[in-house]
């Protein structure tokens, strides 16, 4: 990295904290295994006058997606699970139909790749199927059972046959039953057994481990982010994406697989420095567009694989990452990518709703670390 490196990300954290589009932030930069720039910047607690510190841990939404995915293929390298088997198997109960009333099989490899055919409420627009169901996204609704929200998404049709589309969803909430199911465990003790533990990701869990380093979280407004309250709606393209914070709290709320998650920044890091060792496998499984359908999961270039999005075409999505690029976010404010080809991994935590994840931020945080 260059001698300007670490200035030209600061500044860039320092721009989306004046111009007050984020609260507060963690960011971790790795190259070729080794952490060559850390930051926290701005407040973990505005109100509270409580600054970000580096190991502030944060409700991290879809970042749980990926250490699902990971525990479960695991699994199938193990030949515990198979990919093409239907997931009735261990779910007969949850047989989601299409619209001419016909049931089809669902696989792992379809849950994986988000080819179900299911959805989320927050990608439909107000009084869309899932909201009418009262289906959970896995952010909201502290107390539901899996059991029940399972079946409310089995109640609405699916939005096309399984493996024929592509469509961000539920599907990682669904592996997460599979996987209870499959081994007898609950999720948390699974992932814990599969990967948390054996990576010493100790401040990543279904639960907070220290509330006094929890990071409040808030949501995009002008002129500065508002403080999330006991249930806050934040605008998303078309719809409303519906939070409770206090979700994670509530011992009777199901463990979603999709965005269940509270951890840090380095626990994430570690995870994903993970990929180019131990879990290589993984990063072979993963790195690959899977949907066999042009996904598009971020934009034209991008594909899918089984942990987030992959980058087909870095000229036509405009991206100065390399081909096999892995990345997503989360919805209270994240942003992380792992460039196998450059060997650089990028985790940044935000305490800011959608900014932090779908903003200006991330862009800026990309385009910063490859022109150094």
């Amino acid at each position: 990295m260059s001698p300007t490196f670490a200035a030209t990300l600061d500044t860039v954290l320092a721009r989306a904290l004046q111009r007050q589009r984020i609260v507060g932030a963690v960011l971790l930069v790795a190259r070729d295994g080794e952490i060559v720039y850390r930051r926290a910047a701005g407040s973990a607690d505005r109100e509270g006058g409580r600054p970000m510190a580096e190991d502030a841990i944060f409700r991290i939404a879809s970042f749980t997606k990926p250490i699902v995915a990971t525990a479960a293929l695991k699994l199938v390298a193990d030949e515990a699970l198979d990919l093409a088997s239907p997931i009735s198997t261990w779910l007969p109960e949850f047989r989601p139909r299409l619209p001419d009333g016909s049931a089809p099989d669902i696989t792992l490899h379809h849950l994986l790749t988000h080819t179900a055919g299911l959805s989320y409420g927050f990608l439909e627009t107000p009084g869309g199927p899932y909201e009418q169901a009262g289906v959970s996204d896995g952010l909201d609704q502290p107390g539901l059972s899996l059991r029940d929200n399972l079946a409310r998404i089995a109640a609405v049709p699916l939005a096309y046959a399984p493996g024929t589309g592509w469509r961000y969803s539920m599907a990682t909430d669904v592996l997460g039953a599979v996987l209870e199911a499959a081994t007898g465990m609950p999720l948390p003790q699974l992932v814990q057994r599969e990967l948390t533990g054996q990576l010493r990701m100790r401040d990543t869990a279904f639960e907070v481990v220290d509330a006094a380093r929890l990071a409040v979280p808030y949501a995009d407004a002008r002129p500065a982010p508002l403080r999330m309250g006991e249930l806050a709606e934040v605008k998303f393209i078309d719809g409303y994406a519906r939070f409770a914070p206090g979700r994670i709290f509530d011992p009777a709320a199901y463990p979603s697989g999709g965005s269940g998650m509270a951890g840090t920044a380095d626990d994430f890091m570690r995870f994903l420095l993970s990929l180019r060792s131990v879990h290589r496998s993984v990063l072979r499984a993963a790195g690959i567009d899977r949907t066999g359908i042009g996904a598009q999961a971020q934009g034209p270039g991008w594909g899918f694989g089984y942990l987030g999005a992959v980058l087909g075409d870095p000229a036509l999505a405009h991206s100065p990452q390399s081909a096999g690029t892995l990345q997503w976010g989360g919805a209270y404010g994240h942003y992380w990518f792992y460039d196998p080809v450059t060997d650089i991994a990028l985790v940044q935590m935000t305490n800011t709703t959608f900014e932090g994840m779908a903003g200006a931020l991330p862009r800026d945080v990309r385009n910063a670390v490859y022109r150094g």
